[in-house]
């Protein structure tokens, strides 16, 4: 996300200058950046559409397709370990080839990977099936705990998210985008809470199988709200901010 200050032509000499207006040294720099396409002060740049869906989407394949295939191999031919040893394995070796290829690791895909090895660890330890049913809940909260400590931060987790899910760039001083990765951080480590308190109070109220089916819908339900209002939280802040979406160039 790159925000740029608009261009005005020079006052003129007889007329004061108030606040921090800044001029360029080139009357002519206003009109000839709008020429070039580059955004003014108030635009917040995302990539064409069609790239920003290709982003997400492999980010998200990275993260969860990827784990869930091999959660599936894997608990068809050994059990419910061998499958959620395998999802690990998946993200962590995935992980590896995205560090020698580019350099980086995804925060999406490091959560992932914590996540499901906290998960493969419970259930590889015990075998107990309450046990891989109270992954659920645990990694809710992990979730929770991880969002909440970096909300209060100059380092919000939605602000890295962000800019690697739908390829935005954090802005290098803008009060009120920061403001907003911090509320739209703490309100998924809410909604995080909230789902490991329902599905903790669900798993002492129904059997293992209605428990499964009522986890998925907690967790679709709960990544439905955060999406929801996080998306009402930025045009809420867009307005506030007098700020606009412009798409880049395909």
């Amino acid at each position: 996300m790159r925000l740029r200050t608009r261009v005005r032509p020079d006052r003129p000499a007889d007329v004061p200058v108030t606040g921090a207006a800044l001029a360029p040294a080139d009357p002519a720099a206003g009109p000839a950046a709008a020429s070039r396409g580059l955004p003014l002060s108030g635009d917040v740049e995302l990539p064409a559409p069609a790239r920003l869906a290709l982003t997400a989407g492999w980010n998200l394949a990275e993260s969860l397709g990827l784990p869930l295939l091999a959660y599936a191999a894997g608990e068809r031919l050994g059990g419910q370990g061998p499958g959620m040893a395998a999802a690990a394995a998946t993200v962590w070796l995935t992980a590896a080839v995205r560090r020698v290829l580019t350099g980086g690791v995804p925060g999406l895909l490091v959560i992932s990977g914590l996540v499901l090895t906290l998960q493969a660890a419970l259930v590889l330890a015990t075998g107990s099936t309450l046990l891989f049913l109270l992954q659920f809940p645990v990694a809710n909260l992990a979730l929770c705990i991880l969002f909440a400590r970096t909300a209060p931060t100059g380092r919000p987790l939605v602000a890295r998210l962000a800019a690697e899910v739908v390829a935005l760039r954090r802005p290098s001083a803008h009060p009120g985008l920061d403001s907003f990765f911090r509320r739209v951080t703490w309100l998924w480590a809410g909604i995080f809470a909230a789902s490991a308190i329902g599905l903790a109070v669900l798993l002492t109220a129904v059997p293992a199988s209605v428990f499964l089916l009522l986890a998925t819908a907690v967790t679709i339900a709960g990544t439905a709200a955060g999406t929801f209002l996080s998306v009402l939280c930025f045009i809420r802040m867009l307005r506030r901010c007098g700020l606009r979406v412009r798409f880049g160039q395909p």
